[in-house]
C-alpha cells in the first residue's frame, strides 16, 4: 500500500510507542522499571553476535541531564525537532501527533541524551498523506551517524550498531529501556506489513546505537 493511504502505528506503550490511529503510531511499548546497571544485554537469537560491538565505545557520558530539541541524521535526511513525551494511563508510551508527524518524540522518564542509559527516540513512518519525519529509518546501515541537539547547547553523537524488526505484540522491552552503563540510543519506528482491520503495522524497526562523543 502507498504511503499515502497508510497510517502508521508504532510501538505500544514504551512495547508500543508509536501508534496510528489518534496517534496513528502504535509501538506497543511499555517503559521498564528502574533497575541496577547491568552489562549490554545480548542481541535477540535472530541478530549475529557480530553485529553488536564487543566493547562499549569509551565515550564517556556527561553527568548533567539536558532535554533533547533536535534529531539530525545526516545519512537519511532528518533533521526534526523532539517533543517531550510520558506514557498513557494504560502505561504505554506516548507518541507524537499525527498532525506534528514531522517532528519525533524523547521519552523523558528515560534517559537524557548524552546521559548513561539508553535514550529513547520514536516518530512516525508515515501517515494517511505521505512520509512521516522516520519514513526512511529501514535505510539506516551501521556506522551511520545520529546527532541529538540538547538545550544546553551540547550535541550527542552516536553511531547505529544493529536494527531489529519485531512484532509489536513481543517488543523487547527490557533491550530498549533496560539500564545501561554506557550512553546509548534507541529510534523507534513502525513496519511490517499494515494491518487494514486495525489501521495499524503489525512491527516496530528499532535501531540501537551507542555515544561516541558529546560536545
Amino acid at each position: 500500500m502507498p504511503p499515502s493511504r497508510r497510517r502508521s502505528p508504532l510501538v505500544p506503550g514504551v512495547a508500543a510507542l508509536l501508534g496510528a490511529g489518534a496517534l496513528a503510531v502504535t509501538l506497543w511499548t511499555r517503559p521498564a522499571p528502574p533497575a541496577p546497571a547491568a552489562p549490554p544485554p545480548p542481541p535477540p537469537a535472530d541478530v549475529p553476535a557480530t553485529a553488536v560491538p564487543s566493547a562499549v565505545p569509551t565515550a564517556r557520558p556527561v553527568a548533567r541531564s539536558s532535554p533533547p530539541v533536535r534529531v539530525e541524521i545526516p545519512a537519511i535526511g532528518v533533521r526534526a525537532e523532539v517533543m517531550r513525551l510520558g506514557t498513557n494511563p494504560d502505561g504505554t508510551l506516548e507518541v507524537p501527533p499525527l498532525s506534528q508527524a514531522d517532528r519525533t518524540g524523547w521519552y523523558e522518564r528515560g534517559a537524557a541524551p548524552g546521559t548513561a542509559g539508553p535514550a529513547v527516540i520514536v516518530g512516525h513512518v508515515d501517515t494517511a498523506t505521505g512520509p512521516a519525519v522516520f519514513a526512511r529509518l529501514g535505510d539506516l546501515r551501521p556506522g551511520d551517524r545520529v546527532r541529538v541537539v540538547r538545550a544546553d547547547g551540547k550535541v550527542a553523537t552516536y553511531r547505529l550498531d544493529r536494527f531489529e524488526s519485531v512484532r509489536k505484540t513481543a517488543f523487547p522491552t527490557e533491550r530498549v529501556y533496560g539500564d545501561l552503563p554506557y550512553a546509548a540510543i534507541r529510534l523507534i519506528t513502525c513496519g511490517g506489513a499494515f494491518d487494514r482491520g486495525s489501521g495499524h503495522y503489525v512491527d516496530n524497526l528499532i535501531a540501537y546505537g551507542h555515544l561516541t562523543s558529546v560536545r
